[in-house]
């Protein structure tokens, strides 16, 4: 791989919804909503958040790329146990001795909801679109394992010189700085979806902003799109495997209060919602009940580039000691979320042992409110202060006020003369402040784009976009390169590579410029006439191609 070959997922800007409701100790009344079947053929979720935009090459958050899984198909895209397979593409890519040309068949049924094929070339217009340097595609650094696609984002390229060409209708051939092992999952992620290039062209600026500048290759199409109020997605009929799509339309509706969501939910307007803590205990016998662990990383980014006082070490550390993560994971969210010393997520990747690659790095932010106290006394000694103030960048949803105010009586308690404020944002807002680095702490999640630790850890690299903290370091960048070198690649390496990583984890969290904070579960009631339901690790969160209605015509 190129040096920082950063398959990154987005940040997950949007928390599962969190609701609450009315408990009862009779188990009939507690059961009382659960539906075995429905007669209508649709399903209703909900979502904390609008989609900010159906333009892959601008897409920059999870709601999109879920959206984007739903409505686009890449050349592959991951089954059930989250493997690439073929989509667009007829079957796996053909090789060159070196495994970095790739030739890759399309299928001739495939077609857009227009009726438009879909081609190679639709590919090669897309891929060039989003490496272009007009476009300022926030993902473009995603393409930098395609021949000459840094060079054409820094400008001195054309796009055209992208490793990437149509030989015919279809047939795609792409040229690779790196055989990775994971190019075939990239290959589904959502930048890589391909566009059509006469629609784009036609709605400029307005592409991807309403449903009807919004084109679809994917199981469904995006049919209607009120922002911030909901958004719908009917089946495609053009789609080339749409004997397989069985729901034939999907409502989602944009809810925050977490009083209405369970109303909803109860009243048979949602098919589908997240509980908090407090919920698990009231509906964790219900036969609607289930849970399971995600792969999401959260933590909270520390800015040194706004607040000076957050440019010293001992308060970024004392910051990062003070919070009792497991309180937080068992008080306000009990839904299978794990407290997290690392950025890295565990049962996630493994060595060649089987054990966990967590094990392998030596994190010092664990909670420990006496070693906080003394960084905090060593950074009061070195700043020649005894108060600080410090912001803290949250979203504007139910949970995550909850979020702030447990953090900021942690931090306030645990850190005499610190005084944390919470500004609550709403997500496109959040975003861009993060993005402008105008910020002094802000809480951030990521899920991984691929089985690889470099799908976190390249987050901070010294010139990823994703890296609002200030933290540059070229020992770390340098083990990051050095780790996708050809020769650390080879199957052989592995351990070896992977205790590469694992140090430079450690390096980079000894800098405190993240505080980890937890690893992702889910609580939720779903309807049991909800079958096949399909969530992913990484890529978007889930995929509805195969989800059935039973009992539904």
């Amino acid at each position: 791989m190129h040096k920082r070959l950063k398959i990154i997922f987005v940040m997950l800007v949007s928390l599962v919804v969190i609701l609450s409701a009315c408990s009862s100790d009779n188990k009939e009344e507690k059961d009382n909503n659960i539906k075995q079947s429905k007669s209508k053929n649709e399903l209703n979720l909900s979502s904390g958040d609008d989609i900010p935009t159906m333009d892959p090459s601008l897409a920059a958050d999870q709601v999109s790329f879920t959206t984007f899984a739903q409505t686009l198909e890449g050349l592959y895209v991951l089954d059930k146990d989250d493997k690439p397979i073929p989509g667009v593409a007829k079957d796996k890519p053909k090789k060159s001795s070196d495994g970095k040309t790739w030739t890759i068949k399309l299928r001739d049924n495939a077609k857009w909801s227009n009726g438009d094929p879909v081609t190679a070339h639709d590919f090669v217009f897309a891929w060039q679109r989003s490496v272009d340097p007009e476009t300022a595609a926030e993902f473009a650094y995603m393409f930098e394992n395609i021949e000459n696609a840094k060079e054409i984002t820094a400008g001195d390229k054309k796009p055209e010189e992208l490793g990437v060409k149509a030989i015919d209708d279809q047939t795609l051939e792409i040229k690779l700085i790196k055989d990775v092992p994971w190019m075939e999952s990239l290959l589904a992620f959502g930048s890589y979806m391909p566009q059509n290039e006469k629609f784009v062209k036609k709605h400029g600026d307005k592409f991807g902003t309403t449903d009807k500048t919004t084109l679809s290759n994917g199981p469904y199409k995006l049919t209607e799109w009120k922002p911030e109020d909901r958004w719908k997605l009917e089946k495609n009929e053009e789609y080339w495997d749409k004997d397989k799509v069985k729901v034939k339309e999907v409502n989602t509706k944009v809810v925050k209060n977490t009083q209405t969501a369970i109303n909803m939910y109860q009243t048979g307007k949602l098919d589908m919602v997240g509980l908090d803590a407090q919920n698990v205990k009231k509906y964790k016998e219900r036969k609607d009940f289930s849970t399971e662990s995600t792969s999401g990383s959260y933590f909270f980014r520390i800015n040194k580039e706004k607040n000076e006082n957050l440019k010293n070490e001992d308060l970024r550390k004392a910051i990062a000691k003070s919070i009792d993560k497991k309180s937080y994971v068992d008080s306000l969210l009990n839904n299978g979320s794990k407290p997290l010393d690392t950025l890295m997520i565990k049962d996630f990747v493994k060595d060649s042992d089987d054990k966990d690659y967590t094990k392998g790095v030596k994190s010092s932010l664990n909670y420990d409110k006496g070693e906080a106290k003394k960084h905090l006394d060593k950074a009061k000694k070195d700043l020649g202060k005894d108060k600080f103030t410090i912001e803290l960048l949250t979203y504007d949803e139910d949970e995550s006020k909850k979020a702030g105010e447990f953090v900021k009586e942690q931090i306030e308690k645990n850190l005499p003369g610190v005084t944390l404020k919470i500004k609550q944002q709403p997500f496109k807002q959040k975003l861009a402040l993060e993005s402008k680095k105008d910020f002094d702490i802000s809480f951030a999640g990521w899920f991984p784009d691929y089985p690889d630790p470099t799908t976190f850890l390249d987050l901070f690299t010294s010139d990823s976009p994703h890296n609002q903290t200030g933290y540059a370091n070229k020992e770390y960048d340098k083990a990051l390169e050095e780790a996708n070198s050809d020769e650390m690649l080879k199957p052989e390496n592995s351990d070896k590579r992977i205790k590469a990583l694992q140090d430079a984890e450690t390096k980079f969290l000894d800098s405190a410029s993240i505080s980890p904070l937890f690893q992702t579960g889910s609580a939720r009631l779903r309807q049991p006439y909800i079958k096949n339901w399909q969530n992913h690790k990484y890529g978007g969160d889930y995929t509805l191609k195969g989800v059935e209605i039973e009992g539904a015509k």
